[in-house]
C-alpha cells in the first residue's frame, strides 16, 4: 500500500469530520420524511427562479464568462447555456445566479446563512457523475442540515469571518454524498474544505461589492474542489476542527455540534431536519429587512387611506425599531443611507423602507440603477433613524421583528410591527407563491410552455434518472 493511500485510509473517529463523514455515508433517500423531501424540491425551484432571474447581471455575467473558458465534455453544465465545464466552475457560475438578487432562502442562528446556496455544488457534482433525483434530493437535504447545525453551533461574524466559511463544509458533504465517496474519502473531503477556505467578513461591511454574490459561491466551489481531490487519493490536514492551528482554535471557537437530523436523541425521538426551519423570501431584501419592508407597506396603506395621495409628502420622520443583529448588518454603517450599489441597497434599512413607502413594494425594479439615484429615495432615507427597540432583545432567531413609525408634520403616527415575514415556518409561503416567483423571475428568458416543463420536473425530482436530463430545460433562449 503507498503511503498516499495508507493516509487516506486512516481515520480518527473522534474527531468531527469523522462524525461528519459517518453521517454523510448514513444519509439515505428511503429514510427521509415525505416533508423534507417536498421541502427539497421547493428549494430547488425556488433557487432556479433565482438563478434565471439573475443571469444577466453583471458578476453573473463574468463569472459566466471565466467558466466558458474551461470546456469539460461531460462535466457541469452552466445553466442557461450548453456550455459544459467543470464541477467547481459550474458550481462558482451557478451558484453566483442562486445569489445575487439576495432572493433565495436563509436561515437564521448564531451564524445567519442561505443554505440554498449548496444547492449549485450538488447539482453540478451529480451531474458529473449522472446521480439520479434521489441522490441529488438525499446530498440538498444533507447539505442543508450541516450547514444548518454549524450556524447553531457558532458564531462567526463576531470573530470577524464570514458566514460563507461554513458553505466549504456543507458543500463539499453534498458533493462527496451525491459522488458517493467512501467514508474515509468523505472525511478527507472535509479535511481539505476546511484547511484553505475561510472568509473575511469585510464582504459585507460598508460598500458591498459584487463580490456578495460570488462569496458563498466560491466557497462551494472549493467544496466540490475538496471533493474531487478526495475522490482521486488527495489527503488533509487533520484534525481540521480541533487541531492546535485547526478551525475551531483560530476561526470559530470550541463547540458542540448537537444532533442532527435523523439522528436518535436519548428519548428514542428522532431529530427532525433543518430545512424545516428555513425562509422562503417573497421580497428580494436581506431577510432582516423583509419585517421592516412589510411593516412599511402596511403603514403606507394605512397613512394613504387616512391622508390622501399627498400624505407621502408630508412624512416628517420615520423610525424602524429592530434588534442588535439587525441592526449591525443593514442598519448601523452610514453608506446604508446613500447607497449606490445594489448590493448595498439590499442590505439597507433606510432604502427598502424608503422604497416600500414609495412604492407600496419592493422588487427587483427598486434597484436599478435609475431608481437607486431617485432623488425621492434619497431625500425620504435621510428621515430614517434605526433604533434598537428593548422589547425585542433574546427573540432572534425565533422571530425577526420590525417596527416602522411614520410621523407626519401634521403629527399624526402610524405605526405597524412584524414578526415573522412571510416565507416564514410560520407563514410558509404556498407551492403556488413559489410556482409564481419562478414565472416572475424567468419572464421574458423563457418560454411558458419551458417555465411549466421545468415546475413539472422539479415537483417529480425523485423520478428523475438522472440530473443530467433536467439541464436541458434550463436553457435561456432570450438574452
Amino acid at each position: 500500500m503507498s503511503r498516499g493511500r495508507q493516509g487516506l485510509d486512516d481515520t480518527s473517529s473522534a474527531t468531527l469530520a469523522a462524525r461528519l463523514a459517518r453521517y454523510s455515508r448514513a444519509f439515505r433517500y428511503k429514510s427521509l420524511p415525505a416533508e423534507v423531501i417536498h421541502e427539497v424540491k421547493r428549494r430547488v425551484l425556488d433557487s432556479l427562479a433565482c438563478a434565471m432571474g439573475a443571469w444577466q447581471a453583471p458578476p453573473c455575467r463574468i463569472a459566466r464568462e471565466v467558466a466558458q473558458s474551461v470546456m469539460v465534455p461531460g462535466g457541469a453544465t452552466i445553466w442557461g447555456t450548453e456550455h459544459q465545464t467543470s464541477p467547481d466552475l459550474a458550481t462558482f457560475v451557478n451558484g453566483s445566479f442562486v445569489r445575487y438578487f439576495d432572493f433565495n432562502d436563509t436561515y437564521l442562528s448564531k451564524e445567519p446563512a442561505h443554505p440554498s446556496d449548496n444547492i449549485a455544488a450538488v447539482l453540478a457534482a451529480g451531474e458529473a457523475v449522472r446521480a439520479s433525483g434521489e441522490q441529488v434530493i438525499a446530498a440538498v437535504a444533507l447539505a442543508y442540515e450541516v450547514h444548518c447545525r454549524l450556524c447553531d453551533a457558532a458564531a462567526l461574524r463576531p470573530r470577524g469571518w464570514d458566514h460563507v466559511t461554513y458553505g466549504a463544509f456543507s458543500s463539499s458533504l453534498g458533493a462527496a454524498h451525491v459522488m458517493n465517496l467512501s467514508l474515509a474519502q468523505t472525511e478527507q473531503a472535509v479535511n481539505l474544505a476546511g484547511v484553505s477556505n475561510i472568509a473575511l467578513r469585510q464582504t459585507r461591511v460598508g460598500v458591498i461589492s459584487m463580490w456578495k454574490a460570488c462569496a458563498f459561491a466560491n466557497a462551494a466551489r472549493n467544496g466540490v474542489f475538496a471533493a474531487l481531490l478526495a475522490r482521486q487519493g488527495m489527503t488533509g490536514p487533520a484534525p481540521i476542527f480541533e487541531g492546535e492551528k485547526g478551525f475551531m482554535p483560530l476561526v470559530s471557537g470550541f463547540f458542540e455540534l448537537p444532533l442532527m437530523g435523523g439522528e436518535t436523541t436519548p428519548n428514542g425521538d428522532s431529530v427532525p431536519f433543518k430545512i424545516l426551519d428555513t425562509y422562503i423570501k417573497p421580497v428580494p431584501v436581506e431577510y432582516h429587512a423583509q419585517t421592516a419592508v412589510e411593516a412599511a407597506v402596511a403603514v403606507r396603506s394605512e397613512l394613504l387611506e387616512a391622508e390622501g395621495v399627498d400624505a407621502l409628502t408630508e412624512i416628517e420622520d420615520i423610525e424602524i425599531g429592530s434588534y442588535d443583529v439587525a441592526i449591525e448588518i443593514i442598519g448601523r454603517d452610514p453608506e446604508k443611507w446613500r447607497p449606490a450599489t445594489r448590493e448595498t441597497a439590499d442590505h439597507s434599512f433606510p432604502y427598502c423602507v424608503a422604497v416600500a413607502l414609495l412604492d407600496g413594494k419592493v422588487t427587483l425594479r427598486s434597484f436599478t440603477p435609475k431608481r437607486l439615484s431617485d432623488p425621492a429615495v434619497h431625500d425620504l432615507m435621510q428621515k430614517v433613524r434605526v433604533v434598537p427597540a428593548s422589547e425585542f432583545a433574546g427573540l432572534y432567531p425565533h422571530a425577526m421583528p420590525s417596527r416602522v413609525t411614520v410621523r407626519t408634520k401634521r403629527g399624526k403616527v402610524y405605526c405597524r410591527q412584524i414578526d415573522h415575514p412571510l416565507g416564514h415556518p410560520r407563514r410558509p409561503m404556498s407551492d403556488r407563491e413559489i410556482e409564481q416567483k419562478f414565472f416572475r423571475l424567468t419572464a421574458g428568458k423563457m418560454r411558458p410552455s419551458q417555465v411549466e416543463r421545468v415546475i413539472e420536473t422539479v415537483w417529480a425530482l425523485e423520478r428523475i434518472a438522472e440530473i443530467n436530463d433536467v439541464m436541458p430545460l434550463l436553457r435561456i433562449h432570450r438574452r
